[in-house]
């Protein structure tokens, strides 16, 4: 698989990842393959910043060096690094726009999965724009305000309408509705810490 390199520079890379590729190497023998280790055998200085699920596609930022890693990590600590997703969910959502501020933690038995705990997770959340209804899905637009594991995903389920396609978190005809989680990075936007430009890179949902 080629990589799909948006933006390259002497600072950072920004790539278009696929769904159902890790972004960086798990555990085990069979999860070396990811994102993070073919952009390293074009770009050997390359380090991950941040990651996506791996069901999840869409935008990846990556540094070149250490100095800006952290440059780029303080970026994302502050939450200076506009970043906006697009996903279909299952039935039609009836509000326009909002937020689901709900706090998540780790399903421990169940894990990877989260789930909403009053009593233990952590502050999070999510806004939504309705882009359209296609049938009896509603397509979104999502922005974490905040970086919780899959903080959209629980988000949505929490109020009705899970992603399709998602195989944790969709009910059974979610899942069924799709081969694929349909949850995409469309959008990232920041000042670039080596040059000091504002750097806006899209990618179209391919759903």
């Amino acid at each position: 698989m080629s990589l799909a390199i948006l933006h390259a520079d002497a600072y950072l890379l920004v790539l278009d990842k696929p769904s159902g590729l890790l972004s960086v190497p798990g555990r085990g023998e069979g999860k070396q393959d990811c994102l993070t280790a073919r952009v390293q055998a074009e770009f050997p200085d390359a380090l991950a910043v941040h990651r996506l699920d791996m069901a999840t596609s869409g935008l990846m930022l990556m540094a070149r060096g250490k100095a800006m890693q952290s440059a780029l990590s303080r970026l994302f600590e502050r939450r200076l690094i506009d970043k906006a997703y697009e996903a279909r969910l299952e039935g039609r959502l009836a509000a326009a726009a909002g937020f689901v501020e709900l706090p998540l933690v780790c399903d421990w038995p169940n894990r990877p999965r989260q789930k909403v705990s009053f009593e233990h997770g952590k502050p999070s959340l999510t806004e939504f724009c309705r882009l359209a209804w296609e049938g009896e899905h509603s397509r979104v637009r999502l922005i974490p305000h905040t970086g919780r594991s899959h903080q959209l995903r629980v988000h949505m389920q929490a109020i009705g309408h899970p992603i399709l396609g998602d195989e944790f978190y969709a009910t059974p005809a979610g899942r069924a509705a799709s081969p694929r989680l349909l949850l995409h990075a469309c959008r990232l936007a920041f000042s670039h810490p080596g040059t000091g430009r504002w750097l806006e890179l899209l990618s179209p949902a391919p759903f």
